[in-house]
């Protein structure tokens, strides 16, 4: 694939500019005069480097923060936000980074949960992969390349532009950045079908730390198994992905019942946890609970939304789900069928009408929240149940979900080694847990609720480990240190996600980065290193 390319000499006329008035003795300064005295192609566009001086320097840094809770005052800033426009830029930044002390946070659609794409707390530069965003599509041989500052929503549109019957099995929240949720694993409406967004990729560029552009063949085996679902920039940065499209009928059905304390949920919920796995593989499932007003007024009560995707058509859809779960009482007036990208919009709560919002790049409204994620392989029995809908009738919870996502299916087949993303067969749904605040409320007791569901749950959540989604990023889980981090600390959080996949990847992180330049709060470290503790 041919990846987006500029000349470079604006880049190297905004150093200049940008060097009048710096001070040359700190890493700062050393950092962009290293990247003004790298040899490259000349340029006409100037828009790549972007420091704190710069008037569009906040708009630039805000403009991809999904998470309001990383826009404050007291936000760790970065030195210089890099907007790549071509490769070289990239290597740049890493040799100079590299050479001068700095960390790299690599940003692609900016929805990491625990802000760690865009915030460090040692000095650091964004790399900003927005403008490596290319989609090409063969329809043909039912392949396409993204580059990693893609969104979901714009592979979407890409796909769906030119056809009806292939799809990808990723996420439906079409913000998300191509880089970071593959290279997490990525999990979607197709999963039970068709597995992860990761078991479906089959090539990638991936830039190394020694800045070697390398593909699946050059990198080898090991690498290319790391990048899917290990956290792709823990290991290089990986630029783009050869992904094989999956096959999808023109028309879907998808579906929406809610039920409240009121109408039996309590009793509806626990029959879907013991059938929602076993369902066909055209079926997928989830429930999310949540708060709304009662029936009567001046009261709260909750309620849990049933939804699901069928790949078929109404009719074949009614009947199945009349003879698996009548229990839910499902309907034709429940129903729409859909085009498939019509139903990530669906699932993702945007309007159907017009697929060109999948090319809105920013989400509709910014939350400001927490989250945390478990794997349950049990029944939650009623008391249980109870117990977590109970907590959603205390006042923090006005702005709360729990979702659970039925697994089963495809997920049964593939192995836990195959990937780094090791939550296969035995898992009945996935869990996940979200609080959000208004802006510039007091985020305490928010937090100090999601942390007394999540330790509520534990009793029903999966054990040694407790497992945990990496895309959902968790810091309560464990942290690394700010300098040196031992793969015997790192374990601590990173058996949560990986399982015993947590050993090959810090071996495969010895082999492509032994000093460890590629890392944040939570990224595999080598196995072992002659890497030093570092104030940075």
């Amino acid at each position: 694939m041919k990846l987006a390319h500029f000349s470079f000499l604006p880049f190297l006329l905004v150093v200049l500019i940008s060097l009048i008035g710096a001070t040359f003795a700190d890493s700062h300064g050393n950092f962009l005069i290293c990247l003004h005295l790298r040899p490259a192609n000349s340029s006409t566009n100037s828009k790549v480097i972007y420091m704190q001086n710069n008037p569009s320097y906040s708009s630039v840094l805000n403009a991809y923060i999904q998470n309001t809770r990383f826009i404050t005052p007291a936000t760790p800033k970065p030195l210089v936000i890099v907007t790549a426009l071509q490769i070289s830029h990239i290597q740049s930044t890493i040799y100079c980074s590299k050479k001068h002390g700095l960390q790299i946070r690599i940003r692609s659609g900016g929805h990491d949960f625990e802000g760690l794409s865009y915030v460090s707390e040692v000095p650091f530069v964004i790399l900003d992969l927005l403008n490596f965003r290319a989609v090409k599509v063969d329809v043909k041989n039912e392949v396409a390349w993204v580059e990693s500052g893609a969104t979901l929503g714009e592979l979407y549109y890409g796909i769906a532009t030119k056809t009806k019957t292939l799809a990808f099995p990723a996420g439906v929240c079409h913000t998300v950045g191509v880089g970071g949720h593959f290279g997490g694993g990525g999990y979607g409406i197709l999963m039970r079908k068709y597995g992860l967004a990761a078991d479906h990729v089959i090539d990638a560029l991936l830039i190394d730390v020694n800045g070697r552009v390398l593909d699946r063949k050059s990198m080898g085996e090991d690498l290319f198994w790391a990048i899917r679902g290990g956290g792709g920039n823990t290991f290089g940065i990986v630029l783009a992905w050869k992904i094989k499209l999956v096959q999808v009928p023109a028309v879907v059905t998808v579906y929406t019942v809610n039920k409240n304390l009121e109408q039996n949920v309590v009793k509806i919920l626990n029959q879907w946890q013991y059938i929602a796995r076993k369902l066909p593989n055209d079926l997928f499932t989830d429930v999310t609970m949540t708060k709304v007003n009662s029936s009567q007024a001046g009261k709260k009560t909750v309620q849990a939304a049933f939804k699901g995707l069928f790949l078929g058509g109404v009719d074949k859809l009614i009947q199945l789900v009349q003879d698996t779960f009548p229990e839910l009482g499902l309907t034709k007036k429940d129903c729409l069928e859909l085009s498939w990208a019509e139903s990530v919009l669906y699932f993702g709560g945007v309007p159907t009408q017009s697929l060109e919002i999948m090319l809105n790049r920013t989400a509709l409204g910014r939350p400001t929240f927490k989250t945390k994620s478990d794997y349950v392989k049990e029944p939650i029995p009623e008391s249980g149940l109870q117990g977590i809908m109970s907590r959603f009738l205390e006042k923090e919870a006005d702005i709360a979900l729990m979702m659970m996502v039925a697994f089963g299916g495809k997920m049964e087949e593939i192995a836990e080694t195959e990937l780094p993303y090791p939550h296969r067969a035995g898992n009945l749904f996935q869990a996940s847990y979200l609080v959000g605040w208004t802006n510039g409320e007091d985020e305490g007791k928010y937090i100090s609720w999601i942390r007394r569901l999540y330790s509520y749950m534990g009793t029903y959540a999966s054990k040694s480990p407790r497992e945990a989604y990496y895309n959902y990023r968790d810091l309560d889980i464990g942290t690394n240190n700010v300098g040196y981090t031992s793969y015997e600390q790192a374990s601590i959080w990173g058996r949560k996600y990986y399982k015993n996949n947590f050993k090959r990847l810090a071996q495969v992180k010895t082999m492509a980065d032994p000093m460890n330049f590629f890392r944040n709060e939570q990224s595999v470290p080598p196995l072992s290193s002659p890497w030093k503790k570092k104030s940075n």
